[in-house]
């Protein structure tokens, strides 16, 4: 046998034990790695499969008939059970049950549990929702409903929809972020209709699927006046910014032909106030990191099972409570302590949220007394008009205010905007106060009153640089 024989053996001898080698480990076409640093979402090999036959009532696909072909994901998926801690918001800082005055948030406010209790929460929330469209996020088979018979649904009763779903009904789950083509290599699909209303085109394509996939309900949003409707108050990125969306809300035309959406006018102020409800989706992609990362890079871990398939856990957590996507940090911020540096963020923006909380707590009651002094005729009240002016005033002060305390992350999704909110909010508190402080002879006119507040407020804003 010649010497090129032998080593030509040698090689094929190689090679067969090594691709035995790799079937045996499982790692052949299941997601083999290319790195040797911390699984991301580069190293999840997605796979098509047939989707299941069995269908729910509503031609949805649900969870429980996708677990034979990804055991894994449908598994963890149902691990967000053990997110079942509710934080009661109205105990923790009761300032809040002022503010919200009038508004179904004064009766309830408690953090939001883990998926698989979105159908039983808001069924049981001392919050009224004497409409369907309180249905929106909490379960697909209500997206489906909408898709299937238009914007009429969300006028409806709920409880009159809630008995048509929930009995066969599912929590947030495939079909949510997948729609029934979870099995199509892991193809996302915009599921909520509104979505596509007010993001078209380039507005839409220009953000990572992963991230708008959570967007679609992790965000702010309104009902429209004419039908109920869910819907966002923006139509691209640039337009996310608290200070856009609150001016989309001012210039809103309503069916009655006056100027300026609100959700409800709070009986003790007169003041007609927004309620901001949970955006992150904004929040985060006015940040930095909404460049190169998306909700499922920090919020959905990449584990490796056995058999060696790399797969995106569906168990959603905070990247705090996570090694594994810790590890993925190092990439940009080298042997940051990333607990510390996140959580001392979060404080010093939860220290500032609860000082400007209790001022403008302290400026809703200075309002609601100057408020019940002019409906009283009492000598020196201020004027019908005054008080518009300082409800202007107050209004934008709770808005920001709500904007930065509802956003789910705590400064950790982007820190400058919640301090920007912040300051904002508290500028507005300020001159909202020295109005309302000023001498009951004051003599000044309606317009002359409104030029002040607005005059003030530009000079507080200069000085915070904003």
């Amino acid at each position: 046998m010649d010497k090129k024989t032998i080593i030509y053996k040698i090689i094929c001898a190689v090679v067969v034990i090594g691709v035995a080698v790799l079937l045996l480990s499982g790692l052949l076409n299941k997601g083999v790695r290319t790195n040797s640093g911390p699984l991301t979402g580069e190293d999840v090999k997605h796979v098509t499969v047939k989707a299941p036959e069995e269908t729910a009532y509503d031609g949805t696909i649900k969870a429980d008939a996708w677990q034979a072909a990804f055991p894994e994901i449908t598994l963890s998926m149902k691990a967000n059970k053990d997110n079942a801690e509710i934080i009661d918001y109205l105990e923790q800082d009761p300032y809040l049950v002022s503010i919200y005055e009038g508004f179904g948030f004064a009766k309830e406010y408690g953090s939001a549990r883990g998926h698989e209790y979105t159908m039983e929460d808001v069924h049981n929330t001392a919050r009224p929702h004497a409409m369907a469209n309180c249905l929106t996020c909490k379960t697909p088979n209500f997206a489906k409903l909408v898709e299937t018979e238009g914007v009429s649904v969300y006028t409806k009763s709920f409880d009159e929809v809630w008995e048509q779903i929930h009995s066969e009904g599912e929590n947030i789950s495939c079909y949510t972020c997948h729609g029934n083509d979870a099995g199509n290599g892991g193809a996302l699909r915009v599921t909520h209709t509104y979505v596509n209303k007010a993001l078209t085109g380039d507005a839409l394509s220009s953000i990572d699927p992963a991230t708008v996939s959570c967007g679609q309900c992790h965000i702010e949003y309104y009902f429209t006046p004419t039908d109920k409707e869910t819907m966002m108050p923006y139509r691209d990125v640039e337009s996310m910014t608290p200070e856009a969306i609150l001016a989309y809300y001012d210039a809103m035309v309503l069916p009655d032909g006056t100027v300026g959406f609100s959700d409800w006018t709070q009986e003790s102020t007169g003041a007609k106030l927004l309620k901001a409800q949970h955006p992150e989706f904004e929040t985060y992609l006015l940040g930095k990191h909404a460049s190169d990362l998306s909700c499922a890079d920090c919020h959905m871990e990449v584990k490796l099972n056995e058999d060696g398939t790399v797969y995106h856990s569906h168990e959603l957590v905070s990247p705090l409570d996570s090694e594994a996507i810790l590890a993925t940090c190092v990439r940009c911020h080298g042997d940051t302590n990333m607990v510390q540096k996140v959580r001392r963020i979060q404080d010093s923006v939860t220290t500032k949220e609860r000082l400007v909380g209790e001022n403008l707590a302290a400026f809703k009651e200075a309002l609601a007394d100057a408020n019940k002094a002019a409906a009283e005729g009492a000598v020196g009240a201020k004027t019908e008009e005054q008080l518009t002016a300082v409800r202007k005033v107050y209004r934008e002060a709770q808005w920001f205010f709500d904007f930065c305390y509802v956003e789910n992350a705590e400064g950790a999704h982007n820190s400058e905007l919640a301090f920007r909110c912040l300051d904002l909010a508290q500028a507005r508190i300020d001159v909202g106060m020295e109005l309302l402080s000023m001498e009951p002879g004051t003599s000044m006119t309606a317009e002359e009153y409104i030029e002040t507040a607005s005059r003030m407020l530009e000079e507080a804003l200069k000085l915070l640089g904003k």
